[in-house]
């Protein structure tokens, strides 16, 4: 269900003159939810703002005399607000301001007793470790939420998360963590909305796990499941799906190809993965980072890895 202007502007209407009727909340709900199935597709700058204007309404209606029934549900509606917006501004480079929300969405979330929410916060906590280089920590907050969401799709990223960071700890025997997580999410249920960004299916999964086997050098399964989300996310016409994700397997590609011998290869698919367009830019840096690495220690003396340095920094 997604909503046009005039439907959005008396869906406001409502919320400002404080109606918490159940057809309200409902279109409320269902507006969100659109809102988390625009993140990989949408303007960063355009979602943040819109969802910082719907925290808003929600805040107002908090500050009102509710049911007990109705306050909980406006804490759950903002605390996906809060998850969002505060993705949207890591994505942005925001890193003070998506702290501050991700804070906020902890506290909505633990308010209304919702381990998702509250896992989904401690999840974003192990992004931004992992990002910045913190991988102990990274590895410690993906434990944390793993602890109180124990049932819920986003268990499955936690598990990922660690996966992820303990890889770049150097460990090595990942393989039945990574196990875990695909048992974990086989068993749940195939989302109603697999594009919503708080909701893992099987293809996020194989996103996951090649970052994994990148990272551990399982060069053929970190190949295959490149190759395997890209065809997930491009269609016939060339159009991207979730242009992040591409853009990470597009500099997976490389960084395999450069591993490989490849130079010429591994710079091209790692430009093509700096394109302008809808990115996490400090996520793909972290991967872009990676890649230079790589390239400086096979090919010491190139000048085409200047050209793909170039890109970086201009990225």
């Amino acid at each position: 269900m997604s909503f046009g202007r005039q439907q959005t502007a008396e869906l406001v209407q409502r919320l400002q003159a404080g109606d918490t009727s159940a057809q309200t909340l409902e279109s409320l709900r269902a507006t969100v939810e659109e809102l988390c199935c625009q993140y990989n597709r949408r303007g960063a700058l355009e979602l943040r703002q819109e969802a910082h204007a719907w925290l808003q309404h929600v805040g107002n209606l908090l500050r009102r005399p509710v049911g007990l029934k109705v306050h909980q549900e406006l804490l759950v509606t903002g605390g996906w607000l809060a998850l969002l917006a505060g993705c949207v501004e890591y994505d942005l480079g925001m890193s003070s301001a998506a702290e501050s929300t991700r804070t906020a969405a902890m506290q909505l979330g633990g308010e209304a007793d919702h381990p998702e929410i509250v896992g989904w916060a401690h999840e974003m906590t192990a992004w931004f470790a992992l990002t910045q280089g913190r991988y102990r920590q990274a590895m410690q907050a993906a434990q944390r939420g793993q602890a109180v969401a124990r049932t819920s799709s986003v268990h499955v990223q936690l598990i990922a998360q660690e996966a992820k960071a303990r890889a770049r700890m150097g460990e090595s025997g990942l393989h039945n963590v990574l196990e875990s997580g695909r048992e974990m999410l086989d068993r749940l249920p195939y989302p109603d909305r697999p594009d919503n960004h708080f909701k893992i299916d099987p293809a996020k999964w194989d996103y996951y796990a090649m970052d994994v086997h990148r990272i551990a050098g399982d060069n053929d399964l970190a190949e295959q499941y490149a190759n395997a989300v890209i065809r997930d996310n491009v269609t016939p016409g060339g159009t991207e799906l979730s242009p992040m994700r591409v853009s990470e397997c597009r500099l997976t590609l490389g960084f395999l190809a450069g591993r490989q011998g490849d130079l010429e290869q591994a710079v091209g698919l790692g430009k093509a993965g700096l394109r302008d367009g809808r990115q996490s830019r400090i996520h793909l840096k972290m991967i872009a980072g990676e890649l230079d690495r790589e390239l400086r220690r096979k090919f010491p003396a190139e000048g085409l890895v200047g050209e793909f340095e170039d890109a970086l920094r201009s990225f």
